[in-house]
């Protein structure tokens, strides 16, 4: 007896594995879906029946790529791609690319084009994303004009708002690109920068780039940027720092451009609170039980006096200090408080 369902299932792990490389030798096909060489060129012929553009080619094993057609075939997608889908694109909201709308359209149309089976299974999973209060939209166009010329590794121009919210463009919103502001009848000239990665953290959009006026490696707010056209000449894409853009993104709003993704100051403190009460403000902190009432907090920021500050939130006895740098951030941070205090008392 023919069983249609194990050949449909089959048929969908066949074109998920012809969309995850360009060419797969028919033998390491039939290996992976556990058939014959033959099944595979009838579930070929049956993907082609259906409108993919499956093409063969020749070489020592012979095998098959997934081409590019003119027209959308119809869409298959097994449980997990429509999971995968439903939850990519309800969460697109709060990603800051402005096309919150778009996504929603979007899930409805490919959920009319599903099968009963998969529209009840993405139906089942409602997602509510929340984005950040603060996090501003970017427009999409500037997203695949950032995107092109990351592609093409081309000079990209562009006028930078600065942080304070003005309108006169050409300083950096980032830490590591702070300048001074800028006068409204100042000339500011575009910046030039190398464009190479587009990232999104906490939603928002950065370009990280290098920088050809300063020389240096910079991350710029996408919702800040005006791109100018058109884009400069080819360059020959440089090696980020540290190899790894994660860890130098996440280094970047630690303070440092070195690609470690570490924070310039790093401090120990014991505090007279069980290690259950200090973990969940943490953060990206370490905590340490030393015994029921006692606990040890290692943690970083971008200067001692940040760090005794973040301490100072616990509301309890700090027993001991490291390293001296720490401790003298706390003499710094007592006389301010106790100024504060004398100032409130005035009448």
């Amino acid at each position: 007896m023919h069983d249609k369902n194990g050949t449909s299932s089959r048929l969908l792990t066949l074109l998920s594995l012809l969309q995850a490389r360009r060419d797969w030798p028919g033998a390491t096909l039939a290996e992976r879906l556990d058939v014959t060489p033959r099944t595979v060129r009838r579930d070929i012929d049956r993907l082609r029946e259906l409108g993919y553009p499956v093409q063969a080619f020749k070489g020592p094993d012979g095998g098959y790529r997934l081409d590019a057609g003119a027209d959308l075939p119809p869409l298959l997608f097994d449980d997990d791609q429509a999971v995968a889908l439903a939850v990519a694109l309800q969460l697109a909201a709060a990603s800051g690319a402005g096309i919150g709308e778009a996504a929603a359209r979007a899930l409805t149309t490919v959920r009319q084009v599903m099968p009963a089976r998969l529209r009840h299974r993405i139906d089942a999973v409602q997602v509510t994303p929340v984005a950040p209060g603060t996090a501003a939209q970017v427009d999409p166009d500037v997203l695949v004009a950032l995107t092109a010329a990351i592609r093409a590794h081309e000079v990209l121009r562009f006028d930078y708002v600065p942080a304070g919210g003005s309108t006169t463009p050409g300083t950096a919103a980032t830490p590591e690109d702070a300048a001074p502001a800028q006068r409204a009848d100042e000339f500011v000239p575009p910046r030039r920068v190398e464009p190479h990665h587009l990232v999104t953290r906490n939603g928002r959009w950065y370009l990280v780039a290098f920088d050809l006026d300063r020389a240096d490696w910079r991350t710029f707010r996408c919702d800040r940027l005006t791109p100018r056209t058109p884009t400069g000449l080819r360059f020959s894409p440089r090696e980020l720092p540290g190899g790894d853009l994660a860890t130098f993104v996440n280094g970047v709003f630690k303070g440092t451009t070195s690609g470690a993704d570490t924070w310039p100051c790093t401090g120990t403190v014991e505090l007279g609170l069980p290690a259950g009460r200090v973990a969940p403000f943490a953060y990206d902190g370490v905590v340490e039980a030393l015994a029921s009432d006692r606990c040890r907090l290692t943690l970083g920021a971008w200067s001692w006096v940040g760090i005794a500050a973040a301490v100072a939130r616990y509301d309890t006895d700090v027993l001991a200090v490291s390293p001296p740098a720490l401790a003298e951030a706390f003499h710094t941070l007592s006389g301010r408080f106790a100024a504060a205090a004398l100032a409130g008392t005035r009448p």
